[in-house]
């Protein structure tokens, strides 16, 4: 079967999912030196990961900080309400830039870059195996991974794409030395979403089975103000934020 880097859903409900029993850990809390990186959207972020995940994110960054560089992580385990907002605020970025495109097209879109809920496939970030994250210098600075293009274009979405400058590509170039070597795996119509354990990290390395499925933290509660039915509105991030690596 040829991969698509979409990893479409009608792929990826075919690989079964036998869960290992590992718990969610504070990835923050396994490894200190981690970074947040300003929220994308307005809720309540939690700092959770599976334990191998956060284990490989502590190497990836240790790496990293003998060069200088750290990683800065957006969110690790993400609750369904969430993503349930999440897709609906990508549906409708979408429907606003291309308002000729059929609901066919849009979800054929839209579930490339925000997974949906479903029954088979569970978000990736739900299972607790899945990180957004970036690079950042060892002060924090995040460093530039898109230009020339702007940060929302979904033209620089994809790891490798056309037209990437030098210094995006040398940023991204390090996330991947630094992360690969751990076990994670880059979902490639995202440069910043790596996995480990889901379908997704099956799906990309050939794996028989996805060892995480969907997982609640224990004695969970959501914050009240984030239950809603209203789409997420994506932020707006200072381009003064980049530093330069010249």
């Amino acid at each position: 079967m040829k991969l698509s880097i979409a990893e479409p859903v009608s792929q990826l409900k075919h690989i079964k999912i036998i869960d290992n029993g590992e718990p969610l850990v504070d990835f923050l809390a396994e490894c200190p030196d981690l970074i947040l990186d300003d929220p994308r959207f307005k809720y309540r972020r939690e700092t959770l990961a599976r334990k191998s995940m956060a284990t490989m994110l502590c190497q990836a960054n240790e790496w990293l900080m003998k060069r200088g560089f750290r990683l800065a992580i957006v969110e690790g385990w993400r609750p369904p309400h969430i993503q349930k907002r999440m897709y609906m605020g990508t549906w409708n970025r979408f429907k606003e830039r291309h308002p000729e495109w059929s609901d066919v097209t849009l979800k054929r879109v839209v579930n490339r870059y925000t997974a949906p809920i479903h029954g088979q496939v569970p978000p990736p970030h739900s299972t607790g195996g899945a990180v957004d994250l970036v690079l950042a210098d060892i002060d924090g600075r995040i460093q530039d991974h898109w230009s020339p293009y702007t940060w929302r274009d979904p033209i620089c979405f994809e790891f490798d794409p056309p037209g990437l400058s030098e210094d995006a590509r040398k940023t991204r170039k390090l996330l991947w030395e630094a992360i690969s070597p751990t076990g994670l795996t880059n979902y490639p119509s995202e440069y910043w979403h790596w996995s480990y354990g889901d379908q997704g990290w099956a799906y990309r390395g050939g794996h028989p089975n996805a060892l995480y499925g969907p997982i609640t933290p224990n004695g969970y509660q959501p914050d009240p103000a984030d239950v809603s039915d209203a789409p997420l509105v994506l932020l707006d991030l200072e381009q003064d934020r980049i530093a330069s690596r010249r």
